[in-house]
């Protein structure tokens, strides 16, 4: 039998995050999110919601350290 994924709701998923379910919705509506809807209720797949996270943490992540600024020092 094969395992059951895990599902998160929008109160599990901001804990999960810890955000405030307004911004749940907020990403939601920008469509930066990964959810469906059932009923009038949004739930969130727990591998999509991993692989958004690690794409997340990769646009925030510079290729290559930003070159340093500032005074040179004092010989």
């Amino acid at each position: 039998m094969p395992r059951e994924e895990k599902i998160y709701t929008v109160a599990e998923l901001s804990e999960h995050l810890r955000v405030h379910p307004t911004t749940i919705y907020r990403l939601l509506r920008r469509g930066l999110i990964p959810g469906f809807r059932v009923g009038a209720t949004w739930r969130f797949s727990r591998v999509a919601i991993e692989k958004w996270e690690y794409g997340q943490g990769q646009a925030i992540r510079p290729a290559e350290p930003p070159p340093r600024r500032g005074r040179k020092p004092h010989v």
